[in-house]
């Protein structure tokens, strides 16, 4: 990554990571566009920080990630009180995404020894090991819950970020090896009924009840969550070259990346829709795709030609970043969608994981400098 670290200063990616944290602990919903009103009279703010949803998840894994590589006070603090005060409010009702800010809790648990955490690790984790809790689809895939749908018989790629990794990593502190046993089957039939074939990319989702992919979209945001979540788990399981669920893996995740090289936009970003041009270009997916490509390039999963595919979407979630620390060009959280135009017509606007995932791109990108 040479070339790049020349033609950008340090500076300037710190600087930018620091707006970017800003951004996302202060993001607002100033005209209550984006509360999600329940019919029990809950009112869900995915937007703003203070709240509990699979955004704040993943702005937690943005600032731990940025965090375990540099130190930064501010960014420990913000993840800890976040914690704190979200525990001290009440935990909010169990699903799919409300389990993704459990992976930064066990990252945090593990470095502090904060025996506070266990509880909330251990009955969340059981929930979705237990028969009665987390329901299962066939060949028992984890059912994708959310807060206003039960998703009857319904795999999205999702899940394998908010909830599977969680519970590799709980698994692990706590020596719970069925849990790793079952973080990896999830794995596994996520990519029996998710991966295409013809593409090496994923498709949104599987019905189990009427055995279809949906509109058959290829999202782009839910491609990112596997481009992250697979060096993740071969990093976390620690896997040794060999295993052969560390080779399904990477062949999987490289039948991905070579594809995703071959619909890169000039600009560095990607469409929402990978293939279809005609849809609009979103910098969250791309974010993702430049982590989860560049790690995967560092840590030998993937050739290295791979990098110049990262290095140019990072230059794309950099040149995407205004003045206020925004990244620009995020589309709002996306349901399932049952025509390729419901994912054309998402609204784009500033969310949590738009800046974690340029955080973790960013921090990604920052050891070119070492």
């Amino acid at each position: 990554m040479a070339a790049l670290t020349h033609q950008v200063p340090r500076k300037q990616v710190t600087d930018a990571i620091t707006l970017l944290i800003d951004n996302l602990v202060n993001i607002k919903d100033e005209t209550g566009e984006f509360l999600l009103r329940l019919e029990d009279g809950r009112v869900i703010d995915t937007k703003g920080w203070n709240d509990w949803e699979w955004t704040h998840g993943i702005g937690l894994f943005g600032l731990w990630r940025y965090y375990e590589q540099t130190g930064d006070a501010y960014a420990y603090d913000v993840m800890v009180k976040w914690f704190d005060d979200r525990f001290a409010a009440g935990t909010p009702t169990k699903n799919i995404n409300t389990m993704s800010p459990f992976l930064t809790l066990a990252y945090l648990y593990e470095q502090t020894g904060d025996q506070s955490y266990i509880p909330y690790l251990d009955t969340w984790a059981e929930w979705l090991m237990a028969d009665d809790g987390l329901p299962k689809t066939e060949e028992g895939g984890f059912q994708h819950i959310v807060f206003n749908d039960e998703n009857p018989g319904e795999l999205w790629d999702d899940t394998l970020m908010m909830s599977v990794l969680p519970l590799a990593k709980i698994g692990l502190l706590l020596d719970r090896p069925h849990y790793v046993e079952e973080a990896k089957r999830q794995f596994l039939i996520h990519i029996k009924y998710l991966f295409d074939t013809k593409t090496g990319l994923w498709f949104h989702g599987w019905d189990f009840n009427e055995r279809h992919n949906f509109a058959g979209a290829l999202w782009a945001r839910g491609n990112c969550w596997v481009t992250i979540a697979i060096p993740e788990i071969i990093e976390m399981l620690d896997l040794p070259e060999g295993d052969a669920f560390r080779t399904f893996l990477i062949d999987t995740l490289a039948a991905q990346v070579k594809t995703l090289a071959e619909h890169q936009d000039e600009s560095g970003l990607w469409h929402t829709l990978i293939v279809d041009p005609t849809s609009y270009l979103e910098a969250s997916a791309t974010a993702g795709f430049a982590y989860g490509i560049l790690k995967a390039v560092r840590k030998g999963y993937l050739p290295r030609h791979y990098e110049t595919v990262g290095i140019k979407a990072i230059q794309a979630v950099l040149a995407n970043i205004d003045d206020k620390g925004e990244l620009k060009q995020v589309s709002f959280g996306t349901a399932m969608g049952s025509t390729m135009q419901f994912y054309k017509d998402i609204a784009l606007t500033s969310m949590p994981y738009g800046q974690s995932l340029a955080i973790v791109a960013l921090g990604e990108f920052l050891r070119s400098y070492i």
